[in-house]
């Protein structure tokens, strides 16, 4: 599929960062500084410039730049070469991005990916189950994020080195990466938007009899503080659309499609209406009544399709991921009877 009808509207949306130098256009007269940037590169976030300012790598006239100070037109904007994405780094360096520190050490692992899809602004991985994406408590190393930096070193440049969405470690499946800060914006925006597309399989207990919605927002659980749980006040929209594809005994198998993406939001959902994922143990409190249900080792929940709008060339792009061994063996066992 190609349509070309997401096109950025400066020049500067193809290089990961700004140009050295940009004066300031007559039409900002009167305007903040901060306003200013974001309206001649629109393809970085506000946060991302505000950063910027706050880091001292934008000057304006040659001197210290606030985004509250106004400007007239014809000013000189200079942009520190540090904005530029870093080099392949080197073990044991630390690279600083606006939401973090990513330490080297170690950090670049050979651990293979199965790459669907790479340009120079996006990589689609294909993540297989027992896969962490991110770093952290009790996952310092073996990650994903690993991978990627041992795959393009780039990344260690470019915040959170790329990755705009996760899947859970026990869900297989597809998920973009972007390769530079233009792309990574870009795709935070779709994110924002819902137009991302992003439909998965999941094997939910019991007999689901029509097609759905669930809508409850979702927040950290009051007590265990691992979980989500729906959460009425104060919780964050979420809304999870489901059609019935295959009835079992004891199981059916649903299309899942996010209109949101919160953390474990196919999980709680359907939990919700009383129709856990096989294989759940954080949100699945029943049995089936089905041994072959019951000893799946993980939740039964595949991202098998993704579709987007590319951030550079503006073609509509989508991919699909077929099942996994141990979700396909499942579901031929459960068709057996």
């Amino acid at each position: 599929m190609v349509k070309t009808s997401h096109e950025h509207p400066v020049d500067y949306s193809r290089s990961p960062c700004p140009p050295r130098t940009v004066q300031v256009p007559a039409d900002c007269a009167g305007w903040r500084l901060d306003a200013t940037l974001a309206t001649l590169f629109p393809e970085h976030s506000r946060s991302r410039l505000q950063g910027w300012l706050k880091a001292g790598l934008i000057r304006l006239d040659g001197g210290a730049a606030e985004g509250k100070r106004k400007v007239y037109g014809g000013e000189r904007i200079d942009f520190d070469a540090d904005i530029a994405v870093a080099p392949a780094p080197s073990a044991g360096d630390t690279v600083s991005g606006f939401a973090g520190h990513i330490t080297l050490a170690n950090a670049a692992e050979d651990i293979g990916l199965v790459v669907v899809f790479e340009d120079e602004h996006l990589i689609v991985i294909d993540k297989p189950a027992g896969l962490v994406v991110h770093p952290g408590n009790g996952n310092a190393s073996g990650t994903m994020m690993n991978a990627l930096l041992h795959h393009a070193p780039q990344l260690a440049g470019i915040p959170r080195a790329g990755i705009v969405h996760r899947l859970d470690k026990d869900t297989s499946g597809l998920l973009v990466v972007a390769k530079t800060l233009t792309a990574q914006t870009d795709l935070v925006r779709q994110m924002q938007a819902r137009s991302v597309k992003r439909h998965y399989l999941a094997l939910a207990l019991g007999t689901v009899e029509r097609d759905g919605t669930v809508d409850a927002p979702l927040g950290r659980h009051a007590v265990q503080r691992t979980k989500m749980a729906i959460v009425r006040a104060g919780g964050k929209e979420a809304r999870t659309h489901y059609a019935v594809l295959e009835r079992f005994a004891k199981a059916t198998l649903l299309e899942c499609r996010l209109e949101t993406g919160r953390t474990h939001q196919i999980r709680v959902h359907l939990a919700s209406i009383k129709h856990p994922l096989a294989g759940d143990a954080t949100y699945g409190k029943t049995k089936s009544g089905d041994a072959r249900l019951d000893a799946f080792p993980r939740q039964a929940l595949h991202a098998w399709r993704l579709a987007l709008v590319h951030p550079a060339t503006g073609a509509e792009m989508a991919w699909e991921s077929p099942l996994p061994a141990d979700f396909s063996q499942l579901l031929d066992e459960l068709r057996r009877g």
